[in-house]
């Protein structure tokens, strides 16, 4: 039904993403996504439906006992969830619904899966705590996708504010590492001000006490864009990887540790992008002179 190749898949990819769906994932979805693409007519809509399904079975799994085969089960959903981007931005067929579907999708499977595991050993073997790691499981997904576009919003008022402060004479040290994602910041900018020292743009780091507080951060980032893995190495992904494929594969002991582990990590990875908003906000100019202290 198609002509299309592994390249065609490849190139679909993010930019950057997870390390957990760089390394583990991806190797996997982008060949189905090939056979998909090249022999079936199921929209991205459809592999979503597809992989909450699995879930739903995934949870049922670990209700029941079957860890493994839980474990198995929320990979494979995970795996067909990482399809369906790559489908739509293959053939042209995603559709803003599927953006919802896709979130929602995404939340309902780790809240199933989480109560499969944590009450289903809950009947098991009255361990209470297992009960307490699914809940702290739920409320820690919720606050990452909540903390996120919380974010967002103070990172957009603090360009707003830069802005309103700067008169726009100013390129962002994010917006000239976007089209060099693989230069360190400092080659990065001297390479913008030679081709664009006409406008008399200056380019402003907003990180720039983060980056004197973790010298080492750029060429750390560099190592990670090179492999197409993004800096927040804890996320959201790596979360659920840990505890319905990593833990549940050692055996019910590990159900809680694991997921106690992964969830500090995640929280501790949270904080850690808290952290740099708030020194990004405090860098805003409030004079002229001001304006020296972040420039790169």
């Amino acid at each position: 039904m198609g002509g299309f190749t592994l390249d065609d898949i490849l190139a679909t990819r993010k930019p950057r993403d997870s390390w957990w769906t760089v390394f583990m994932v991806d190797p996997l979805a982008c060949r189905l996504a090939l056979l998909v693409a090249n022999h079936t007519s199921v929209t991205p809509n459809g592999l979503t439906r597809l992989s909450m399904v699995i879930g739903f079975a995934s949870a049922a799994a670990f209700a029941e006992g079957m860890l493994v085969a839980g474990a198995a089960l929320f990979y494979l959903s995970f795996t067909v969830d990482c399809m369906d981007g790559k489908i739509a931005r293959l053939k042209g067929t995603g559709t803003p619904f599927g953006l919802w579907l896709d979130y929602v999708g995404d939340r309902v499977r780790v809240v199933c899966c989480a109560f499969g595991w944590g009450f289903g050993e809950y009947t098991r073997t009255g361990d209470t705590d297992v009960v307490l790691a699914a809940i702290g499981v739920v409320v820690l997904d919720l606050f990452r996708y909540i903390n996120g576009p919380q974010l967002k919003r103070v990172k957009d008022a603090t360009r707003a504010l830069l802005e309103a402060r700067l008169d726009g004479q100013y390129v962002l040290a994010e917006s000239v590492l976007r089209s060099r994602p693989r230069t360190e910041l400092g080659q990065a900018a001297a390479e913008f001000g030679q081709v664009g020292a006409d406008d008399g743009a200056a380019v402003v780091d907003l990180q720039k006490a983060f980056h004197a507080r973790f010298p080492w951060y750029d060429r750390f980032r560099v190592f990670l864009v090179r492999h197409r893995v993004r800096t927040h190495v804890v996320s959201g992904i790596e979360f659920h990887a840990a505890v319905f494929v990593v833990g549940p594969l050692f055996g019910a002991k590990a159900l809680v540790p694991v997921s106690v582990v992964a969830g500090a990590l995640l929280l501790a990875f949270e904080m850690s992008l808290v952290y740099r908003v708030w020194l990004a906000a405090r860098q805003v100019p409030r004079t002229a002179a001001e304006k020296q202290k972040i420039l790169v």
